[in-house]
Order: structure tokens, then C-alpha cells, then sequence
């Protein structure tokens, strides 16, 4: 699939399972994705008055996260090619009251933002989508500003022994059927274990990370490896 048709057939996944992302999330990770951010929040140590912008932020979640921690002083943007998904966020958001919250229709390959613009740019459970996953990572690093972090929760490969057989058992094979059965969508969620087959290791995303211009990465295998956080800082000046 070359990037142009994988971007088209992303979209159109997105489009069509926004009513039910949330709902799957929860129990195609048994609500471990919940724990994941909050353990991706607590290494950020966002403050009040920050900036940040959450790349492909889908229904919001992190996005909210952020705008909890840098208070009305501070900027949040959500950016997300699915205006679906968008939709869903902007009821979270007028729920919370966040005016400091900005959802933003975009791509991720071209942020619509100048050079040094954010203190944080995240992507959650996304940089597999990508049609290029160098291309998001150097767009996120150019927006943040010198000192900035760039950072990336996403599922990546299990490494405990035993645990990994059963998690692939379970990823390949039963996920895309509960999909079927709570969402239907059967094809949508076949493309999840598809997505990650190809996509890089949590090693081999650290470097990647260190390619598109930031420093001292740090990574965190989570619940086994089934989940990754990277950061990244932009070098100063």
C-alpha cells in the first residue's frame, strides 16, 4: 500500500468507527490505555501556562488531558484529519468548558504551525496510521520549541516471553472479532493488528525519534511491551 492509499484507507476507517472508538478502546485494551496516558502525563510534568498540541488527537482524550494540566493560561491544540472524530471531541470539550482548547481539521504531515511554536507536541496511538512516520516526527519536532518534547504513546511488541504467543493470539485473531460483534466493523479492525506488523520496534522508534533531530529519547515498555512511550527533547539553542 503505497502512502497516498494508505492515508485514504485510514481516513476512511477513522470516518467510519468515531461513534464507537472510545467504547473499543476501553475494551479492546481492558482499559489499559487509560492507565498508559496517565503514566505518559506524569513523565511530561506539564505546567500551568504551557503550550501543547496533540497530533491526530482523535476524540480528544489527551488532548482534554493537556488542557487540564496548562489551565486556561495555557494553549492546547488537537489536530486530527477525521472531522468524525473531531466531532466527538468538540462534545468533551464544550462539556469541560476548555475555550483554551483548540481542535484543528489537519494532517499531520504538514502542521499548520511556524517553527517553535509549542513547548509539547504528543501523538497517541497514531504514528502507525502515518503515511510516513519520519515526515509526522519532523513536523512535531519543528513546532515544539528548543527544549521542547516531542512524545508518542503507541501499542508496539510485547518481550516478556509466554505473554507475547498469547498477546499476538489474542491481537490477530480475536481482536478484529470483537470488532465485528461490538462495533460492527469487522475490516476497520483487521487493519490494527495489520498496522502494527509493519510498524518499527520500540529500539528502532527510539532511533527514529533521534533521526528526526531530538535528544536524549527516553522509552518506556508498558504492561509487557504491548504499549510504548517515547520522548524526545528538541536540542536548545
Amino acid at each position: 500500500m503505497n502512502k497516498q492509499s494508505k492515508e485514504q484507507f485510514v481516513h476512511q476507517v477513522f470516518e467510519s468507527i468515531a461513534d464507537k472508538y472510545d467504547m473499543m478502546n476501553t475494551l479492546l485494551s481492558f482499559r489499559r490505555h487509560k492507565a498508559w496516558r496517565k503514566f505518559a502525563m506524569k513523565k511530561l510534568n506539564v505546567q500551568p501556562g504551557q503550550s501543547a498540541i496533540d497530533v491526530c488527537c482523535g476524540t480528544g482524550d489527551w488532548a482534554i488531558a493537556l488542557a487540564e494540566k496548562t489551565g486556561r493560561e495555557g494553549r492546547v491544540v488537537g489536530l486530527d484529519f477525521s472531522k468524525n472524530m473531531l466531532e466527538i471531541a468538540e462534545q468533551k470539550k464544550s462539556e469541560k468548558q476548555y475555550d483554551h482548547l483548540e481542535l484543528v481539521h489537519g494532517n499531520a504531515m504538514s502542521l499548520p504551525y511556524e517553527d517553535h511554536t509549542f513547548d509539547y507536541a504528543t501523538i497517541g496511538f497514531a504514528l502507525r496510521n502515518v503515511p510516513d512516520i519520519h515526515q509526522v516526527l519532523t513536523e512535531m519536532t519543528r513546532v515544539v520549541k528548543p527544549g521542547g518534547v516531542v512524545a508518542s504513546l503507541e501499542l508496539s511488541k510485547p518481550v516478556w516471553p509466554g505473554f507475547k504467543q498469547l498477546y499476538y493470539l489474542y491481537f490477530n485473531r480475536l481482536l478484529p472479532f470483537l470488532g465485528k460483534v461490538f462495533a460492527n466493523r469487522y475490516e476497520q479492525y483487521s487493519w490494527l493488528p495489520e498496522s502494527l506488523k509493519h510498524f518499527p520496534d520500540s529500539q528502532e522508534l527510539g532511533r527514529m525519534f533521534e533521526t528526526a533531530g531530538l535528544e536524549k529519547v527516553e522509552i518506556y515498555l508498558l504492561t509487557g511491551g504491548v504499549a510504548a512511550l517515547h520522548i524526545g527533547y528538541k536540542p536548545r539553542l
